[in-house]
């Protein structure tokens, strides 16, 4: 009876000593770990060659302890449901662009959507990877989420199916998609156009039934998501740049340990650096084959857009700080 009596309790003993060491393992981090990265675009998107060379990354940096599952094409939800859904914990990861509906969550990112504060890609860059980037990554920490950095979307340009866009009165009574936050309704208002939220999942149908005249995006957007198959006109008046920021939810963040933290950040560092050279060197490409695609490229009269909108800033000033505009103003110097 004694004999039997003991076997039991060891054997107990091992049960709860192996459950222990499982839970230790898995708040730590050491066992295999899934994190799914959801993002709204196609698989030829900005976004997928980010998110496919970050998922390489990982892989190699953590020997394959973690491993990204990419979802594209919004099956997990838009933009703004991403976010929601990543603040919630109940998506591991997204890439938005920072200027979209997550301007409506971290307001001070409104001012990606001011109209030629950019003079570059050199300033671009110098703002997002020195101290001001860093600053706004940490202003998305404290809303609930891991910022963990910015990829590429690149310079705007507005595409039409109604006629060429030389100067800003061309822009006069078009229907044009926006993303859905405030900077964004001033800037086309500013120039005459009606302001028109839609989803980015669901732009491409707007575009094609009509209930949208045009939109604006970077170049390597409307080829990967076929917007000139609606369109037919492009004018590159390169009027904003955007940054993919990069976000994690916090409790998956937490369940990684140092090791693959670290493993992790490298990796969102040297995809960044990746995908701005992959997505520079096609931009010739993308232009050839948008033409052979008939579609009319235009040069417009930029400095004429750029006085247009020079009061968009004051749209914004309640959510954008006017001493972040000038540091970054400050920093093409």
């Amino acid at each position: 009876m004694k004999s039997a009596l003991v076997k039991m309790l060891v054997a107990c003993s091992v049960l709860v000593l192996a459950a222990c060491s499982g839970g230790s393992d898995e708040a730590n981090g050491d066992s295999g770990t899934t994190i799914k990265l959801a993002h709204s675009a196609s698989e030829s998107h900005q976004y997928h060659i980010a998110s496919k060379k970050f998922k390489e990354l990982v892989d190699k940096k953590t020997d394959g302890s973690v491993q990204i599952e990419i979802h594209p094409n919004a099956t997990m939800g838009s933009e703004s449901e991403a976010i929601e859904q990543v603040i919630g914990g109940t998506l591991d990861m997204t890439t938005v662009s920072a200027d979209s509906s997550f301007a409506n969550t971290v307001e001070e990112m409104n001012v990606f959507g001011i109209p030629y504060l950019f003079e570059n890609k050199d300033h671009v860059y110098s703002v997002l990877d020195g101290e001001i980037g860093q600053d706004l990554l940490e202003t998305a920490n404290e809303k609930g989420m891991k910022a963990l950095g910015y990829w590429e979307v690149g310079f705007r340009h507005v595409s039409n199916s109604k006629q060429e866009i030389k100067k800003p009165a061309d822009m006069e009574g078009l229907k044009i998609r926006v993303q859905p936050s405030p900077v964004w309704e001033a800037h086309m208002k500013a120039l005459g156009a009606n302001p028109t939220p839609v989803d980015f999942n669901e732009l491409y149908s707007a575009l094609d039934q009509g209930v949208v005249d045009g939109q604006e995006n970077p170049l390597p957007t409307i080829n990967s998501m076929k917007f000139y198959e609606v369109q037919d006109y492009v004018s590159l008046t390169s009027h904003t740049y955007s940054p993919a920021i990069t976000i994690m939810s916090e409790e998956t963040w937490d369940k990684l340990n140092e090791d693959q933290q670290k493993a992790v950040q490298e990796a969102v560092q040297e995809t960044k650096t990746y995908v701005r050279k992959t997505l520079d060197e096609k931009e010739q490409e993308i232009k050839d084959k948008l033409k052979e695609e008939g579609v009319t490229i235009t040069e417009p009269d930029r400095e004429a857009f750029k006085e247009a909108t020079k009061n968009v800033k004051d749209a914004v000033s309640d959510k954008v700080p006017s001493e972040l505009i000038q540091r970054i103003k400050d920093a093409a110097e």
